[in-house]
C-alpha cells in the first residue's frame, strides 16, 4: 500500500505539470476558439529551448525558465500574426489545417536540425525519502514550479488590466470591441501567453525524461484530456485536471504495463466526454 501510495503521490507531482501544459492550451481555446494542434511541436521547442540554454551558458534549467517564458511569448505572437490571425471566425476546419501546418512544420524543421536522437537535461537534486521510497527531487520542484506559474496566471488574468481585457474579449468580442479594447493585440497576447505556458511545461518535462523531436504527440494527448477534464477554456480546471491524470497514470503504474498508458488515458477522455461533456473540474472556471 505505501508502494502504491507513493506512485500516486509521484503521479500528481507530474500531473502537475501536465496541467500547467494543458492551461496553454485552453487559454487558447477559450479567448479565440482555436484548436491549436501544434500544442505538441511548441511542448518540444520549449524542450529544445532549455536544452541549448544549459548547455550553452551552463546555468541551472530552473535559472532558464525566464528565458524560455520570454522565447515562448515571442514565438507564439509570430505565430499569431503570421498564421492564427488569418483564421480567426473562420470555420473550426480552417484553425485545424492552420496549426495543424505549423505542427507539421516545426516537427519536419526540428527533425532535419537534431534528427529523432534522444536528448536529456542533467538536472541534479535531493529528494525526500519516506518510508524506504524516495520522492525525487526534480518532480517536486516541477510541481512547485508549475503551481508558481498557475498562481502568477491566475493574478494576472483577475487583477491586472491585460489579464482582464482577455477575459473581456473571451466573454464578448463584440462587446469588448465596444468598449474600446483592441481585440486583435489581446488575441495575440493571449495566443503568446499560451505558447509561453506549453514552452515551459516542456521545459520542466525535460527536466524530468529524456525527449526527442517526436515526444510532443504523447503529450499534446494528455494536453487534451486534461483539457476536457477540466472544461474547455478553464485554466483553473486544467491545473485540476491534470493532477486528475497524473494520479490515475501513478494508480495504474503498478498494476499495467506502460504501454497501456494511452489506452487508459483515451478511455478516460470518452468517458469524461460521455459523462460530463462539460468537464470534471468545469465548476472553477470563473
Amino acid at each position: 500500500m505505501i508502494g502504491i501510495l507513493a506512485s500516486v503521490v509521484d503521479g500528481v507531482l507530474v500531473g502537475a505539470v501536465y496541467g500547467l501544459a494543458a492551461m496553454g492550451l485552453t487559454l487558447i481555446w477559450g479567448v479565440m476558439n482555436v484548436i491549436n494542434l501544434s500544442h505538441g511541436a511548441i511542448i518540444v521547442l520549449g524542450m529544445f529551448v532549455v536544452y541549448f540554454l544549459t548547455g550553452a551558458t551552463g546555468v541551472s534549467a530552473y535559472v532558464g525558465i525566464p528565458v524560455v517564458v520570454v522565447v515562448g511569448f515571442v514565438a507564439g505572437i509570430i505565430i499569431y500574426w503570421m498564421s492564427v490571425n488569418r483564421v480567426i471566425g473562420r470555420p473550426i476546419l480552417m484553425s485545424l489545417l492552420a496549426t495543424f501546418s505549423l505542427n507539421m512544420i516545426i516537427i519536419g524543421l526540428a527533425t532535419a536540425a537534431w534528427t529523432t536522437s534522444p536528448y536529456n537535461v542533467p538536472v541534479s537534486l535531493p529528494g525526500i525519502t519516506v518510508q524506504n521510497y524516495t520522492f525525487t527531487g526534480t518532480h517536486i520542484m516541477a510541481a512547485i514550479i508549475a503551481g508558481a506559474i498557475a498562481g502568477i496566471l491566475y493574478l494576472f488574468l483577475h487583477y491586472t488590466r491585460p489579464g482582464k481585457a482577455i477575459r473581456a474579449v473571451a466573454s464578448n468580442r463584440d462587446a469588448a470591441e465596444l468598449n474600446g479594447i483592441p481585440t486583435r493585440q489581446v488575441l495575440a497576447m493571449a495566443f503568446g501567453l499560451g505558447v509561453a505556458l506549453a514552452c515551459v511545461s516542456g521545459a520542466l518535462i525535460a527536466t524530468l525524461f529524456p525527449f526527442t523531436v517526436l515526444s510532443g504527440g504523447a503529450y499534446q494527448l494528455k494536453s487534451f484530456v486534461v483539457t476536457v477534464l477540466g472544461g474547455l477554456g478553464n485554466p483553473a480546471g486544467a491545473l485540476l485536471g491534470g493532477i486528475a491524470l497524473g494520479m490515475v497514470e501513478g494508480l495504474a503504474t503498478p498494476f499495467t504495463p506502460v504501454s497501456w498508458t494511452p489506452i487508459i488515458e483515451f478511455g478516460l477522455f470518452v468517458l469524461t466526454l460521455i459523462a460530463f461533456p462539460r468537464g470534471i473540474f468545469a465548476f472553477t472556471k470563473a
